[in-house]
């Protein structure tokens, strides 16, 4: 009885050990941005060649469209980018694949780049999160 009552107790230090390992590593999630569940890059938007043309999801690249290229989002991705400067910000579908320059996670189409920046601001500083 006294052999069970010992293991008993180990498995139950390993058990809570184990919740704490969980339960601090949920609570650091977002500790590099400050918990703010945003990411920080740079945005630019679609060239004017682009309007009309097919996107890699099928969909018809238009301008007036709150939509944007990512390299690995799913198509139909949501996401809530904001201008850290102006803190405007804007909701894309994600409808293309993009943007080449390594340095940006998106590129969005000019309407909405024109809600969070001016057209002549051509890249600008944003933080974004995924929303679905």
């Amino acid at each position: 009885m006294k052999t069970f009552y010992r293991i008993s107790q180990y498995v139950f230090k390993i058990y809570i050990l184990l919740l704490m390992v969980f339960v601090i590593s949920c609570g650091s999630r977002n500790s590099s941005n400050g918990g703010s569940g945003y990411k920080s890059t740079s945005v630019s938007y679609y060239a004017n060649k682009f309007d009309g043309k097919k996107t890699a999801s099928g969909e018809t690249y238009r301008h007036s469209k709150m939509t944007g290229a990512h390299k690995s989002l799913s198509f139909g991705t949501r996401v809530e980018i904001v201008n850290v400067e102006k803190n405007k910000s804007v909701i894309i579908t994600v409808n293309d694949r993009g943007p080449l320059k390594p340095s940006r996670e998106f590129d969005i189409s000019q309407g909405a780049f024109r809600r969070i920046a001016n057209l002549n601001d051509g890249i600008v500083k944003v933080k974004y999160r995924i929303l679905k």
